[in-house]
């Protein structure tokens, strides 16, 4: 920790503390998440070892729209992780700042498309993210940039159908499958994606009770308010898809990120090389349906 200065705590959670730092050599700012690992073993849970998990993730995620790691060091029962600052705060900060205003359509579906890229760079890679919301989604570049981060639940799989057993997640997000301790696999990933669209559009939870019992039941019979009707068509059907009950009825990220009404989008955010290699292939296709 010698590297760094740190600024001020932006954060705190039940295992530790997050900073802002800077490093003293570059001068350049970062996050540095302090977890103490003794009040992690004392929890006694089966995922004991979920820090080191997430230090072991963190360090394969190279992608724009994924928190970067830069470091990771270990004195004596703190761990600490050092990740790039995101000056724009998280998305729920961002949505509570509209004080019930609308997002422009654009706008909300420009963070949807960068959140999903990186949500299928984890996913091809066979990773669950199993804490996708607001406050896990951070911006940056002027709030232009929505980047995925928090991987402190991550789970790999060994492959895309297996299925995980363990209960985690934030509860406004938690999908139908984990309320009911069912197995889940990546899709209960994409019903959380679509907890945040839904915020993206209401500016408010999609499902809310006065107990988490009553909580649980809203979502396992996925009754939700429509959001407004000056959005799109596509925009509010893509909102019921995410939402379905069983997850096999769910798209999977691919499939999302194919829609066309998206298409604009995804090639803005996509690297330049696979832009234009994603650009001939729908050539190729709309030739193909002309002949």
């Amino acid at each position: 920790m010698d590297k760094y200065e740190i600024i001020k705590k932006i954060g705190e959670g039940s295992f530790g503390r997050i900073f802002l730092a800077k490093g003293k050599v570059d001068n350049e700012q970062c996050v540095i998440k302090e977890i103490n690992l003794t009040k992690v073993k004392q929890q006694n849970l089966n995922d004991n070892d979920s820090s080191q998990k997430e230090v072991i993730l963190l360090a394969k995620m190279k992608h724009a729209n994924i928190v970067t790691f830069y470091a990771s060091l270990q004195e004596k029962n703190k761990l600490y992780i050092v990740m790039e600052y995101c000056d724009g705060g998280d998305l729920m900060k961002r949505i509570n700042m509209q004080h019930g205003v609308l997002f422009d359509e654009d706008q909300l579906l420009s963070w949807f498309v960068q959140i999903s890229l990186g949500l299928k760079y984890i996913h091809d890679k066979k990773i669950l993210h199993r804490d996708v919301k607001a406050q896990n989604i951070f911006l940056s570049n002027n709030g232009r940039i929505a980047k995925l981060g928090d991987f402190g639940i991550a789970r790999q799989l060994n492959s895309t159908m297996e299925f995980a057993h363990t209960c985690v997640g934030t509860p406004y997000y938690l999908s139908p499958e984990i309320c009911e301790n069912r197995p889940y696999n990546n899709k209960t990933d994409i019903w959380s994606l679509g907890c945040v669209l839904y915020e993206l559009c209401a500016l408010k939870h999609p499902f809310e009770g006065n107990s988490l019992h009553q909580l649980v039941l809203k979502i396992c019979r996925g009754h939700f308010h429509p959001v407004s009707p000056n959005y799109s068509y596509e925009l509010r059907i893509l909102i019921s898809q995410l939402f379905k009950i069983s997850p096999r009825d769910r798209p999977s990220i691919s499939s999302i990120l194919r829609k066309p009404f998206l298409q604009k989008l995804v090639l803005r955010y996509l690297p330049p090389e696979v832009s234009a290699f994603y650009c001939c292939l729908l050539r190729v296709k709309m030739y193909i349906r002309v002949v």
